[in-house]
């Protein structure tokens, strides 16, 4: 049986890790658009709109490549989710945010002006006839 060669994923995973992401429990190659599934049985399935998708893998190429796979999830994946959701922590608010606080802040900073004396001139003035 003719097999898929990983060689090429397993090198580019190991040589260039900023080209690969991670979602959805599969493996992205954007530039390519590639996406490798890690099946139960060890096997890799490879998805793509070309004929790459139509020949399996081999089981030993699978292993190195899960091997590859886990390497760079562990030490460049991980590490990136991680900072990612650091610097989330440190975004400015959104602008309806930024609004809101700002419209709170001026509420509560001025000065309140409940003297009876203002209350009465803000009521209506009724004749008595």
């Amino acid at each position: 049986m003719v097999y898929l060669d990983l060689g090429p994923a397993i090198t580019a995973i190991r040589a260039r890790p900023e080209e690969f992401e991670f979602s959805g429990n599969t493996l992205h190659h954007p530039r390519s658009r590639h996406s490798f599934d890690f099946l139960s049985d060890g096997d890799v399935r490879v998805r793509a709109d070309c004929d790459c998708s139509t020949l399996q893998t081999s089981s030993e190429q699978s292993k190195v490549f899960q091997a590859a796979y886990r390497e760079w999830h562990t030490t460049y994946w991980r590490a990136l989710e991680i900072n990612r959701e650091f610097a989330s922590h440190f975004e400015p608010p959104g602008l309806w945010r930024r609004l809101g606080v700002r419209l709170l802040t001026y509420l509560l900073s001025r000065p309140s002006s409940t003297s009876p004396a203002s209350m009465k001139s803000a009521l209506p003035l009724h004749s008595i006839s």
